[in-house]
């Protein structure tokens, strides 16, 4: 009979190495490698066991089992793909206090006003405390069952006597598995509590929801295994200075992992908001100078916002560059651009540049709005209110192609842009209805923007 032998595994991935190490290869954590008992393997294989259920041609297997059912949340059923999969398990991660229940109990309150069961327990809050704010939201209904509870059996226990459609678990990290080691939230326990989990819900056909931390990186909190578990990975930001919120998919199985769903936090709870642009573009009715439309892509979604810019005189040596919702490393280079290639005189200027209404750009085709708001403050020019820049800028002073600029146009157009500013060697099949001004460097773009300009002098 061969022996036992060891081998040793890491705690927060799973990855499995021949011998101990301080840190996980896989994963990158130090001292989570330990040590497990292994049986040896047959000289001759492992034999064979006859399969409970036999395997059978795909063409046989039922598809209708894993048809989505809608939310009644758009945002949220466009992020999770048409709807929440029977059997599915769903991971929800953000911050204290973003909206994670209240969004959790809109969702609840349209599923149970559909006719079908749904089951909330929390570990955090007391059932007073979470039926307080159903009140406030209007998530009170008779096929809402709510429980506080945080015991892995006593869990399952009223899964069997309600037989819910819809299991919402806030937090995973305050349920406990009886027999099983490890303090509660740690690495052993939430991997034992969700891998029960998840076994209900694939047995039984239930959607599962759970509720998860995040660290202060913003990360998922909990082993990695965790989201290889599950079968959607959710993200829920939102900045505590705006009411903005949004839902991002990091991992779906059934639909697109880059979309993202958009809700405004009210003092009633949280509202879906189908077109965020018009947040984002608020009171951009006169021609300002230091202003610049751009449209930036968030996942797959086009997304309209306004940049502006502010230059003041300054005898300081190093003028100062303050930056608000923007990457302040490519305002840099734009800025460094603009007074090599432009002869723009910076030097003597403090630069203010900045979204509007809470929207976060960080990605470069931005850098063409930041140059033509920068320009036009410059100038005391202003930019038409009724033009959008879209495009990134090179550091010869190119402006150079940018991803999904179709997109970006059509989603100007349907706001009532009227021009649209983007890069030369775009060859996109663009939409009509709007007038087209393609440019082939920062020279070009300036003088295509400022009204009236011809001849442009910093």
């Amino acid at each position: 009979m061969a022996k036992p032998k060891s081998s040793f595994r890491c705690t927060a991935c799973g990855h499995t190495v021949a011998k101990w190490v301080g840190r996980c290869p896989e994963c990158g954590e130090w001292g989570t490698i330990d040590e497990v008992a292994t049986a040896a393997v047959r000289p001759n294989g492992v034999g064979g066991v006859a399969p409970t259920s036999p395997a059978r041609p795909i063409t046989e297997v039922d598809a209708n089992s894993s048809t989505a059912v809608a939310t009644g949340i758009g945002e949220l059923d466009r992020v999770l793909g048409r709807g929440v999969v029977p059997g599915s398990v769903i991971l929800l991660a953000g911050e204290p206090g973003v909206g994670k229940s209240t969004l959790l109990l809109e969702t609840v309150k349209h599923w149970a006003q559909g006719g079908r069961k749904a089951l909330y327990l929390t570990g955090e809050e007391s059932a007073g405390q979470v039926r307080m704010r159903a009140e406030r939201t209007g998530a009170v209904h008779e096929n809402v069952y709510l429980a506080a509870e945080t015991d892995l059996a006593t869990i399952l226990g009223h899964v069997d006597e309600v037989n819910p459609s819809l299991v919402i678990v806030d937090s995973v990290q305050t349920v406990v598995a009886t027999g099983t080691d490890g303090v509660t939230g740690g690495v052993t326990q939430i991997r034992a509590v969700t891998t029960a989990l998840v076994s209900m819900a694939k047995n039984r056909g239930i959607a599962v929801v759970l509720v998860g931390h995040v660290t202060k990186d913003g990360a998922v909190a909990g082993p990695r295994s965790l989201e290889h578990l599950v079968d959607v990975v959710l993200s829920f930001e939102g900045d505590r200075h705006s009411s903005l919120r949004m839902v991002r998919g990091i991992k779906n199985r059934f639909g697109a992992a880059d979309e993202v769903g958009c809700f405004e936090q009210r003092d009633d709870g949280i509202h879906q908001v189908p077109d965020p642009s018009g947040i984002f573009l608020h009171q951009r009715d006169l021609d300002v100078t230091g202003s610049t439309a751009m449209v930036t892509m968030d996942g797959k979604r086009a997304l309209v916002g306004e940049i502006q810019a502010l230059a003041n005189p300054t005898s300081m040596t190093m003028p100062r560059r303050a930056v608000s919702g923007l990457d302040s490393a490519r305002v840099s280079m734009v800025l460094a651009v603009l007074q090599s290639r432009l002869d723009a005189k910076l030097q003597d200027k403090e630069i203010y540049a900045a979204t509007v209404g809470g929207m976060r750009v960080t990605e470069p085709a931005a850098d063409l709005a930041i140059a033509l708001a920068v320009s036009s403050v410059l100038n005391n020019t202003p930019m038409p209110h009724t033009t959008v820049a879209i495009g990134e800028v090179g550091l010869a002073g190119e402006v150079r192609r940018v991803s999904a600029v179709a997109r970006r146009v059509a989603e100007a157009k349907r706001l009532g842009f009227r021009h649209a500013i983007i890069p030369a060697g775009t060859d996109e099949n663009l939409p009509s209805g709007i007038k087209i001004t393609r440019v082939g460097d920062l020279h070009e773009a300036v003088r295509a923007g400022l009204v009236g300009v011809v001849e442009v002098s910093f």
